[in-house]
């Protein structure tokens, strides 16, 4: 997998034979994370990632992400891909605040 990060850092526009890698790599969990990126539903404010899922908004720091599956399951979920995807492509909506602010 670790080549996939590589070719992502080396090539971030994500062409054909790169999505399908990514799938190949990833599975559903990948497709998904890709899916997200095109449609933009990645943000990143100065304190947090946040990734729009298909039932809420979840937040992403580092390797922890505030979704079921990776809360109870213990494992890598679509939104860290996504994350980590994003930050190789810089394909993600710059926000000017703190996601904390709209919390309260």
């Amino acid at each position: 997998m670790s080549d996939l990060w590589q070719r992502l850092a080396e090539c971030p526009s994500l062409d054909e034979s790169l999505r399908a890698e990514i799938e190949a790599v990833l599975g559903p969990r990948g497709k998904k994370a890709v899916s997200a990126l095109d449609a933009g539903r990645i943000k990143k404010y100065h304190d947090f990632f946040v990734v729009e899922g298909r039932t809420g908004e979840y937040v992403v720091d580092e390797d922890f992400c505030t979704c079921r599956d990776f809360m109870y399951r213990g494992r890598t979920c679509w939104h860290l891909i996504a994350v980590r995807i994003a930050v190789a492509t810089g394909r993600f909506e710059r926000v000017d605040g703190w996601y904390v602010d709209q919390m309260k």
